[in-house]
């Protein structure tokens, strides 16, 4: 086994660390209380190479694989979970589900603005009804002839009110179950029939724009057909198995962020007569803290390693996401109360981390979800995928 990072990726994981410092979080507390999302950062991020991972060179793509976007997104987030997303909405999700579903044309007209971060992206599969049964969503599709009809409603869509192009997940024939769902590449800027709403009455994440969509007989083309009518559910499936990974990465950025705020804090904090960190009860908790951390950490790199090696992954990539994410709300739990009152305080990043860690529970599969994925491969019921 090898446990240390390559030249090139040590580079990598710098090049996201330092535009972390020196391009988010300068300004990050202002843009928290703006709820401000900026789309210009989202194109320098594509400049830099932040959403290349397992592409095409023709596309965009740089050789970076499943590991260096962990490893970049990991170092975002330990600033700022917000500006995380980009790697799920730009990469994980939509570039990479195109690139292994898409016809040669709808590659070459999508994928390189999702990279380059002047397209903004999304998937839309989430309804007022539908979380963790997908199955049960209602939006539907109806065959036109050269065209589908869209109608429903999709929420709690990260960059639906910004998107340019993104995916969206639809029944085209319900009589055959999840085998009747279809997934479209659609464009709501320029797609009639389609409003984008915002939604701001969000815990956390408030850099990061969310939104709903009501669809009233938006038209899409046949040719936006992603893969084939009927294939919605599978592709939806594998899509999620790949972003599953970016919140994974996501969750430790949160951890070791967190962590750090408490080493830091407790070393310089004072009380009776000597740093809170040399009494034995903070001692036990940053050890918890570092431990699950770290452990968690291991997942999800070997998750992400997995799935460089073209290696069945979905096992481990739901273990990775179900360690990450609630050591993420741990670490951020106990950073608050080494903090003690100040971690109540929006004056310091501790509340911030906390309220931001608790999506992490519930995006891509709650927890309870990937414990139903875990058991269910633990018990031979189901096969690991890719």
């Amino acid at each position: 086994m090898q446990f240390e990072l390559t030249e090139e990726q040590a580079m990598i994981k710098e090049t996201a660390r330092r535009f972390a410092a020196e391009d988010i979080a300068p300004t990050l507390e202002e843009e928290e209380r703006a709820h401000a999302f900026k789309p210009e950062r989202v194109a320098k991020m594509g400049e830099l190479g932040f959403f290349t991972c397992r592409l095409p060179e023709e596309f965009g793509g740089t050789g970076m694989g499943f590991v260096e976007s962990v490893l970049m997104a990991e170092e975002i987030a330990k600033v700022s979970a917000s500006w995380r997303l980009p790697f799920n909405m730009q990469n994980l999700g939509p570039s990479l589900t195109v690139a292994k579903y898409g016809t040669p044309e709808q590659k070459k007209k999508y994928i390189p603005g999702w990279v380059a971060g002047t397209q903004l992206g999304f998937f839309a599969m989430t309804e007022s009804n539908t979380g963790s049964d997908v199955a049960s969503m209602k939006t539907h599709a109806i065959d036109k002839g050269d065209h589908y009809e869209i109608h429903g409603n999709k929420m709690w869509i990260s960059q639906a009110q910004v998107g340019d192009a993104g995916l969206l997940y639809a029944y085209t024939d319900r009589s055959k179950g999840n085998r009747g769902m279809t997934a479209f590449i659609i464009e709501p800027k320029t797609m009639k029939g389609c409003t984008a709403r915002a939604i701001d009455t969000k815990l956390g994440l408030n850099c990061s724009p969310t939104g709903e969509f009501a669809f009233e007989g938006m038209k899409v083309p046949k040719e936006n057909v992603l893969g084939k009518p009927g294939a919605g559910f599978q592709i939806c499936m594998w899509q999620l198995n790949q972003t599953r990974l970016g919140c994974a990465a996501g969750a430790l950025g949160v951890a070791g962020g967190a962590l750090e705020l408490a080493i830091n804090y407790a070393n310089e904090r004072t009380q009776f007569g000597k740093p809170i960190s040399k009494h034995q009860m903070i001692q036990a908790q940053i050890a918890e803290m570092v431990v699950e951390h770290q452990a968690a950490q291991m997942l999800v790199y070997r998750a992400a390693w997995l799935k460089d090696q073209g290696k069945p992954s979905q096992y481990e990539t739901s273990v990775a996401k179900l360690a990450a994410s609630e050591a993420a709300v741990h670490a951020a739990n106990e950073c608050i109360k080494i903090f003690g009152s100040y971690g109540y305080s929006t004056e310091f990043p501790a509340e911030r981390f906390y309220r931001d860690a608790k999506s992490l529970q519930i995006v891509e599969g709650t927890s309870n979800v990937q414990k139903i994925i875990i058991s269910g491969m633990a018990c031979g019921f189901t096969p690991n995928r890719d």
